[in-house]
């Protein structure tokens, strides 16, 4: 407003009764509408998107992984009920370790319900093929991610290579079984899983479709 256009007025004579309230409430209504409108255009699909997301996590949907690129000691993570999966290509060296390991370990041969069933699993490879490991990134103490610890005696002087807790310390070889003195109880878990192809895995159930609703003992 220009106000060397407007009629001076007496700042005494203003009544402030005659205030169009009406107007105000119009304003500060229609202010609050478009805020509105505009909370909602942006929740509208974020909460879509959460339902849609309890839906998928309430039905554990499986998921399928390519490994066609995976080098040899190398570890990715994929995601499967909003937990970190490692799948990990084992060399020959790793999985010599694996029975050295057994009298240190606190379950060597996994007997504790980590696994969908006591047949799913192959002896110390813990997987359905040798080279080849899939678990659930989590360790059985409070659930932190464990460090891919690779390098024998990068922990400590006996160390063979495998997963490490950061948090408190649990040890873990490279088929994820739990060493004798770290606080966590029991082995990683294992997923349901199977191949689709060589290069293609799917995680979240078996074969024969099973095992979709399946927890273990401790994530």
């Amino acid at each position: 407003m220009a106000k060397n256009d407007a009629t001076p007025v007496a700042i005494d004579s203003i009544d402030t009764t005659a205030i169009d309230h009406n107007r105000r409430r119009f304003l500060i209504a229609t202010a609050t509408v478009v805020g509105a409108t505009g909370i909602a255009a942006w929740a509208i699909p974020f909460i879509k998107s959460m339902e849609a997301d309890k839906a998928v996590a309430a039905q554990g949907a499986p998921v399928d992984v390519d490994i066609s690129k995976l080098e040899p000691g190398q570890l990715i993570t994929a995601q499967w009920r909003h937990r970190p999966i490692w799948i990990l290509h084992r060399q020959k060296w790793m999985l010599d370790t694996l029975p050295k390991n057994k009298p240190r370990l606190k379950d060597p041969n996994s007997t504790a319900a980590q696994q969908p069933d006591k047949n799913f699993i192959n002896g110390d490879y813990r997987a359905l093929r040798k080279d080849i490991f899939v678990a659930v990134a989590i360790c059985t103490h409070l659930q932190c991610v464990p460090n891919y610890a690779p390098k024998p005696k990068s922990v400590n002087s006996w160390w063979p290579g495998g997963f490490h807790c950061p948090c408190h310390g649990s040890m873990y070889d490279f088929s994820a079984r739990v060493f004798d003195g770290s606080p966590a109880p029991l082995n990683i878990p294992i997923p349901p899983y199977y191949w689709k192809k060589d290069t293609l895995v799917r995680i979240g159930e078996t074969k024969d479709g099973k095992y979709q609703n399946w927890v273990p003992s401790i994530w």
